[in-house]
């Protein structure tokens, strides 16, 4: 309010300058007229000498005021250049005050502004307001991998393709980073036609679009919130309120699958609760240790010998009890805190399997957004110093969807590990799209086949033709394979038909904490307690010591392991 109050005294004085100008200039040419008509006859008349010429003191007022109309005209004129210049920089100022200069949309403040006013236009009883929550999916990794100019170039162009999915009356606004909102009055008998608007919008969103030889895809995940469905003794929503309803929406969308659209409901709102305590807990957890290793039996089909483990994150949370990496996970990735939980996770899993036989070996799950950090792999290293861990029984693995975002990473990635000896097996291998260029150029370990065939080989061809074929690929290569998802008696007899495989699943056991594990192991002997060889300690310091830049990769889902379902909220 002040400012506008600033601003409307400058135009008043700007007023008053005008004024004052163009009386001094009207005053001077009346002057001028005045002493024109004594002056002109007096000089005619000295001329023709019929007369005297004028006196001094009228012809020097007469030049006076020549001089006060030239300069008083003059600065008339810059005075009016100096005002439209300033309520030219005005309207800027207030446009940038106002707007997104990227797309030209409202910014936040001035769009909550507009909510307000459309809100209180619309209070008519067959009138009513929507307000759409629009969060592009995938943005953030075209602009981490593309760059921030192709970045712009997307968002210019998801905004026009915004524009043209609603009507001219919309009120849009950029509310952040890839965050688009809209606010739309609609008559309440009228309401369908907000459902096909949502469509157009995320079937716009979800084409391909070209940019600088690119071919970007990218969708949107769209909350819709309106002003007219109200609760028991609600009152009407305010621009906050419906701001916080369409963006719990939008996030509901995200979680289902995105490139969709969702309309806020009340229990979305207990869901987002829920999900803050998660947050609040996986942070809380992580210094305390909250998050243990589960193991999961490795074993070599033919002959039934237990090979390893592979290591399975669970929460032992004091509230939610244990709690399954599918629920934790994606969330810790999205808060940032992946990295940290991931190595005190593994730091444990080291100093378990230090005890056990050394002939079993530990595999280990990496998210994909840790690929970020160009310090993984001495990241990793240095675990292995402090837990004194023999890095040739550490097996990590990356799944097949990190090949296709950033193969220069990968080949980077795994060209440290195995430099310190640490094997590296491809993950989820049948989901993803590499080639057999991308997997014959990378020097893997193992393969591992996705459980989503494993589990239904018996009773579908086409998966049992897909595990035939990596089966058989596994082989021209000379790479072991191994099956996750082993259910049952009948799928592991026709794994069997297909060679020499490594298997893994249910039908051995489900995961089991450090504690249980390390009995068995005790009942069947395969518990050694040897000390680590000092003689690799040297060269794992100094691979710890050298930096190996990594370009950033796209993060995929998280892989999920339904073995142990999250407890019942309290």
């Amino acid at each position: 309010m002040a400012d506008i109050q600033d601003v409307c005294a400058d135009h008043a004085e700007d007023r008053q300058i005008d004024v004052v100008a163009l009386g001094i200039v009207t005053a001077a040419i009346l002057l001028f007229v005045a002493t024109g008509s004594e002056v002109g006859p007096a000089v005619v008349r000295s001329i023709l000498e019929r007369g005297p010429g004028p006196d001094n003191f009228i012809l020097n007022a007469f030049l006076l005021n020549i001089a006060i109309i030239i300069f008083g005209w003059s600065r008339y004129r810059q005075l009016c250049d100096e005002i439209k210049l300033r309520k030219r920089a005005e309207r800027q100022a207030r446009l940038l005050a106002e707007t997104d200069p990227l797309t030209g949309y409202l910014n936040r403040r001035s769009f909550n502004t507009g909510v307000a006013k459309l809100l209180a236009d619309n209070q008519a009883e067959d009138r009513a307001v929507v307000l759409m929550m629009i969060d592009l999916d995938n943005f953030k990794q075209i602009n981490d991998y593309n760059g921030h100019k192709t970045g712009d170039l997307l968002l210019q162009e998801c905004a026009r393709r915004i524009s043209a999915s609603l009507p001219q009356q919309a009120i849009v606004g950029r509310i952040g980073g890839d965050e688009f909102a809209v606010a739309l009055a609609f008559d309440k008998g009228r309401d369908e036609i907000l459902d096909r608007v949502a469509e157009s919008l995320v079937d716009r969103m979800s084409r391909p679009i070209a940019i600088e030889a690119l071919r970007l895809e990218v969708t949107a995940s769209v909350g819709l919130a309106r002003s007219d469905l109200l609760g028991i003794d609600e009152e009407l929503p305010d621009a906050r309120t419906l701001l916080e309803r369409a963006d719990i929406a939008m996030y509901h969308a995200k979680r289902r699958g995105r490139n969709s659209y969702y309309w806020f409901e009340a229990q979305m709102a207990d869901e987002m609760r829920f999900r803050s305590e998660i947050e609040h807990g996986i942070r809380q957890g992580i210094p305390r240790q909250e998050f243990v290793p589960f193991y999961e039996q490795q074993i070599d089909l033919q002959t039934g010998k237990l090979i390893g483990f592979e290591m399975l994150a669970r929460w032992d949370s004091p509230k939610f009890g244990i709690v399954a990496p599918d629920l934790f996970i994606p969330i810790a990735e999205e808060i940032g805190a992946i990295a940290d939980l991931s190595e005190s996770v593994i730091s444990q899993a080291l100093e378990d399997a230090k005890t056990w036989d050394d002939h079993l070996t530990l595999s280990v799950n990496i998210s994909p957004l840790q690929l970020r950090d160009p310090w993984f792999a001495q990241k990793l290293i240095k675990l292995l110093i402090e837990a004194k861990f023999p890095p040739h029984r550490l097996e990590i693995e990356i799944t097949e969807s990190c090949l296709h975002q950033n193969i220069g990473l990968v080949r980077s990635l795994i060209t440290s590990l195995k430099n310190q000896g640490i094997k590296v097996s491809l993950d989820d291998f049948g989901t993803g799209y590499s080639s057999l260029a991308q997997l014959r150029s990378l020097p893997f370990d193992r393969i591992k086949i996705d459980r989503s065939f494993v589990s239904s080989l018996v009773d579908n061809k086409d998966s049992a033709a897909i595990v035939n074929a990596i089966a058989q690929l596994g082989k021209g290569l000379d790479m072991p394979i191994t099956a996750e998802g082993i259910e049952n008696g009948a799928v592991l007899e026709r794994l069997m038909e297909f060679g020499s495989i490594t298997g893994q699943g249910y039908y051995y056991g489900r995961p089991q904490p450090a504690r249980e594990v390390s009995e068995w192991l005790g009942g069947i002997e395969l518990i050694a307690n040897r000390q680590f060889l000092e003689s690799e300690l040297p060269q794992l310091r100094c691979a710890a010591s050298q930096e190996v830049p990594a370009p950033q990769p796209e993060a995929p889902d998280a892989p999920s392991d339904p073995a142990i379902k999250p407890a019942k909220r309290a």
